[in-house]
């Protein structure tokens, strides 16, 4: 009745509401980042939207915790696939959106938007969940992963690992612009984009920096809590990801560096995210990592806390490969002097026994390894480690309930 009156003139009453909600050239789109590679996403995630959240927007998020609407969990589980990114997309207060974009989701049903802000992926390395839904090779796998770069708007931003081949190979797949980060700016890839005057975060000695377009930003180390002055390497890396996502999203630098200084990697903040307690004057260190660069991740942090004995625990996701299963053994077995083997409650699709009997195998040759137990249970399996600790000793826990088992070390911690 308001474009075609049986009397009177038309009024194009759709287009005054519009341009009523929205000012000119705005387009009513909120800022999207979306967050995909094999190790560190859940972190990046948490970091990046925890810096949005500073700047003064109202963040849902996305990661393998859950659902976060302004940091209240909506959600619990596995949710980085693209049913729980539309949620966050669809809800009425989200204003910017940070999304763990995992290949699974990607392989069922694609992407839950047609284009992202700022895509940032962390490694590819030597991949994960190999053999599963016919993605078989690294390869295959980058593909997938590539798939959040191949939809970066025109004007926004991918955000690539130049040390990981894969991933610096992605760059040609993205529609707007590039920022690298690696450890070395001297890397091939690194010293190419930045002597094209484009966007590079690297490591400086005891500081990251971030330079290109003119510009150059130093943020100490020191003030950034997560990696330990440094010593942490995968935290280094997830740091500088994120600082580059926020780059991309015009976030301003005393922001950042106020993020990065207050952000937290507790058990309640960033759950089985290296997090660290102290138990009887031993240190505990639970983590999610399930794959063999994450384990060597893991192993290269552990080596700069110094410990008077080493002791890991440890189970293996049964959809993951032989080889994976073994090799996240071997690496242990070089680097920790009692390894204690469970069998959890997920064995998906293993037969009784058959995880452990593989754990056993890649301890075969371990050249420091020299007490080695079976457990039956999770919890069983902490309660014992926790029994042998004495103070000065380092214990890595990888746990597979993470909330579940987070909340039993917690007791025991509170209770010691």
């Amino acid at each position: 009745m308001h474009l075609q009156p049986s009397y009177g003139k038309g009024r194009a009453v759709g287009e005054a509401i519009v341009s009523n909600m929205y000012a000119s050239g705005e387009d009513g789109r909120i800022p999207v980042v979306a967050v995909a590679g094999t190790n560190g996403k859940t972190t990046t995630v948490r970091l990046t939207a925890y810096m949005l959240t500073l700047s003064g927007k109202r963040v849902g998020m996305t990661n393998s915790d859950g659902v976060y609407i302004e940091g209240q969990r909506i959600d619990t589980g596995d949710c980085s696939g693209p049913k729980s990114a539309r949620n966050v997309l669809m809800h009425p207060d989200v204003d910017a959106a940070v999304l763990e974009t995992a290949r699974g989701g990607v392989l069922r049903e694609g992407l839950a938007f047609d284009r992202c802000d700022v895509a940032v992926v962390t490694n590819i390395g030597m991949g994960d969940h190999l053999g599963l839904n016919y993605i078989s090779t690294v390869e295959d796998l980058t593909v997938v992963k590539r798939v959040i770069v191949q939809n970066v708007s025109p004007n926004g931003m991918a955000v690539l690992n130049a040390a990981d081949p894969m991933t610096a190979r992605m760059a040609d797949a993205c529609p707007g612009s590039v920022t690298f980060f690696a450890f070395d700016r001297n890397h091939p890839v690194m010293a190419t984009h930045r002597a094209q005057g484009k966007r590079v975060v690297y490591r400086d000695g005891a500081d990251i920096v971030a330079a290109g377009e003119g510009v150059e930003h130093r943020i100490p180390l020191a003030d950034i809590p997560i990696t330990r002055q440094g010593v942490i390497g995968f935290q280094v890396e997830n740091a500088m990801a994120s600082i580059a996502a926020a780059w991309g999203l015009g976030i301003d630098w005393e922001t950042i560096r106020q993020g990065l200084a207050t952000f937290v990697n507790d058990a309640q903040t960033a759950p089985g995210r290296f997090n660290t307690f102290d138990y009887k004057g031993a240190t505990l260190i639970a983590d999610y990592g399930h794959n063999p660069d994450a384990i060597v991740a893991l192993v290269s942090a552990i080596e700069n806390i110094p410990a008077k004995r080493r002791m890991v625990v440890i189970s293996g996701a049964g959809d993951r490969r032989d080889e994976d299963i073994r090799r996240q053994t071997e690496i242990l077995g070089d680097a920790f002097d009692t390894v204690i083997l469970y069998q959890d409650q997920c064995q998906r699709g293993r037969a009784d026994g058959e995880v452990l009997a593989l754990l056993q195998q890649g301890l075969k040759n371990a050249r420091r390894a020299n007490t080695v137990d079976e457990i039956i249970g999770e919890f069983n399996a902490i309660d014992t480690a926790l029994s042998r600790l004495e103070s000065g000793d380092l214990c890595l826990i990888l746990i597979d309930q993470v909330d579940e088992a987070l909340e039993h070390i917690a007791k025991k911690v509170a209770t010691a």
